[in-house]
């Protein structure tokens, strides 16, 4: 049987120019583009087939293309609306939503739940959770910080950030701390292995088998670490660990040591050290500021990759685990660098300040 005729498709001037204008424009959609080509094709004349073999596509899409343009002209190209459950929530449940997260409390509890807020808004709990997604609210997260008091913080600030960042010539800038009260620990049943689709199990209780103390110097400018354990961080432990340092660092440089505030560190004994040893020069970080001592981030390393997970029987097999794990970081170490300036840093904590006295809690 012959195929039945086809309507001729017939442009005004205005559909045309529209048509053409989203054929060429390069931020039309890709799919709005085919669409106007296959249309102002059609209006040559020519059978579906001529038509789908010009533009290069299906003759079902010249056909449904076509038609849809014939029927409803212009607005026949978009997408129709695609099926589905319409909204169920409007703008102004989503914006009181956000609002009493942010600016009320839920009566006598602390912070609101999705249930609480469900209650309060007469939504349900999904609704309340997808909307907390995606604005990235968590009501039920809480971090902590804690702001120094120190009188000296500005220029000890000034002081430690300009050593990481211009330090001196000839000279070694050593982050130097303790990490005290290491634990040797054993889980009390054997770890089960990680599987596919199952993460390595241990037990979560475990027997103490005693403590040891890692006293550290991180060398900021390469990332290599001096290190050493002992049984306990009392200032005679920490002498010795200066004399190890001032042996194993070339006599002709000088040595800045990056410190905490603890008092096994200014002690007289320490103190009349220091003085016959004068290449060692001490800068002391703000009290309550230990994120200002990059050994602190190498302490980070240390628990994530080696202590979180591991188990020792004994305080000798922690010390000597550990022991072989700095040795391979030594072969291939890796510094941290240190990116805000003073001045960022004092901004950014002045900005906290600011906001602490514009808070109703």
């Amino acid at each position: 049987m012959p195929s039945p005729k086809l309507d001729q498709v017939v442009l005004s001037d205005e559909e045309r120019s529209v048509l053409s204008g989203w054929a060429r424009r390069r931020k039309t959609s890709q799919a709005l583009a085919l669409r106007s080509r296959i249309v102002l094709r059609c209006a040559q004349g020519g059978t579906i087939g001529e038509v789908a073999q010009d533009v290069g596509v299906s003759r079902n899409t010249v056909s449904k293309w076509r038609s849809r343009f014939i029927s409803h002209r212009l607005d026949g190209l978009s997408d129709e609306p695609r099926p589905g459950r319409p909204r169920t929530v409007s703008d102004e449940q989503v914006e009181q939503v956000i609002t009493k997260t942010l600016e009320e409390a839920p009566g006598k509890d602390t912070h609101w739940s999705t249930r609480s807020m469900a209650q309060a808004t007469g939504m349900s709990q999904s609704a309340i959770s997808r909307i907390w997604r995606a604005f990235g609210l968590k009501p039920h997260a809480v971090e902590t910080w804690k702001l120094s008091t120190d009188p000296q913080f500005v220029d000890k600030v000034r002081d430690v950030v300009g050593l990481y960042m211009n330090p001196p010539e000839n000279a070694l800038v050593l982050a130097v701390d303790e990490k005290s009260q290491m634990q040797a620990i054993d889980r009390t049943a054997p770890s089960l292995p990680i599987m596919p689709t199952t993460p390595e199990r241990m037990t979560h209780d475990y027997v103490r088998h005693g403590t040891t103390s890692l006293f550290a110097a991180f060398d900021v400018a390469s990332g290599s670490v001096i290190a050493q354990h002992y049984r306990r961080h009392r200032h005679q432990e920490f002498l010795r660990f200066l004399k190890l340092i001032d042996a194993a660092v070339p006599k002709e440089l000088d040595l800045h040591l990056v410190l905490d505030n603890y008092a096994t560190h200014k002690t007289p004994e320490v103190k009349k050290w220091l003085i016959r040893h004068p290449r060692f020069h001490l800068h002391f970080t703000p009290t309550s500021a230990s994120w200002m001592n990059l050994v602190e981030r190498w302490f980070a390393e240390l628990t994530s990759r080696k202590l979180r997970r591991s188990a020792h029987r004994s305080v000798v097999e922690l010390e000597a685990d550990v022991r072989a794990w700095i040795n391979e970081w030594n072969t291939s170490p890796k510094p941290f660098t240190w990116t805000k300036d003073a001045d960022e840093i004092l901004e950014t904590l002045a900005a906290y300040c600011q906001r602490i006295n514009d808070s109703r809690h």
